[in-house]
């Protein structure tokens, strides 16, 4: 049962790889964007938001569908990106990293909004009138304030991204060793005979993974609290 083929081994260390990859990349853009939601008003704030948070209501497929147009090798951007950069996302591992970034987005985004929401903003406004500039400010009170939020969201990404089927299956397919990660494997597993072993093992540990990753988040998330309430 527990014995772990080297098929099984490259699918989840290629997860783990997307997944880090997807994560490290979309953090400063979720910081980025979390920050202009918290404090910043402007028209069209609402509508922007709503697209933060599009992939959790969309069909997975859908947004797969939609890379596929934007990045592929045809593609709006994708087309560009191949023949100028050299840079190609349909059907590589990078792809894959693509889908599980933008999939993750909305849930690496809300902790860290809500952490910057809750920073008080005496503190930033003293900063500010102690001469120092606005990314200061920002740098040294309210990111250390935020931390815990930013690393619960980070957390979170993380998990979402392990587990990410549809839109990585649609945009990048399901190639063994270049874009197969765990669910693509226990999906092909389940539909070949005497697959189920193999399928039991990978949900093992998908399971083991993402119950790592929501305790942590809740433990972040219960050290900001403790933080913000000066514990």
């Amino acid at each position: 049962m527990f014995d772990i083929s080297p098929a099984e081994w490259t699918a989840i260390l290629l997860s783990l790889r997307v997944a880090i990859i997807a994560t490290l990349v979309a953090t400063p853009f979720g910081i980025a964007l979390a920050w202009l939601l918290a404090r910043r008003e402007f028209w069209g704030k609402s509508v922007l938001d709503a697209l933060v948070h599009l992939p959790l209501v969309l069909p997975p497929v859908a947004t797969g569908y939609l890379l596929l147009l934007t990045f592929g090798r045809r593609g709006l951007v994708g087309a560009w990106l191949a023949d100028n950069l050299g840079i190609v996302f349909a059907f590589r591992w990078t792809g894959a990293a693509l889908a599980c970034g933008i999939m993750s987005f909305p849930l690496l985004v809300r902790p860290i909004r809500l952490s910057i929401e809750a920073v008080d903003r005496r503190l930033e406004q003293a900063a500010g009138t102690l001469g120092a500039a606005p990314w200061r400010v920002f740098a040294t009170v309210t990111l250390p304030l935020a931390l815990p939020g930013v690393l619960a969201g980070m957390v979170l990404g993380f998990a979402k991204a392990i587990g990410e089927f549809g839109a990585t299956i649609t945009f990048v397919s399901n190639i063994p060793g270049e874009t197969q990660t765990i669910s693509s494997a226990i999906y092909s597993l389940i539909q070949t005979p005497d697959g189920d072993a193999a399928a039991g093992r990978l949900v093992l540990i998908s399971i083991v993974i993402a119950m790592g990753a929501l305790i942590a988040s809740e433990w972040f998330a219960r050290r900001a609290t403790k933080r913000l309430h000066g514990n």
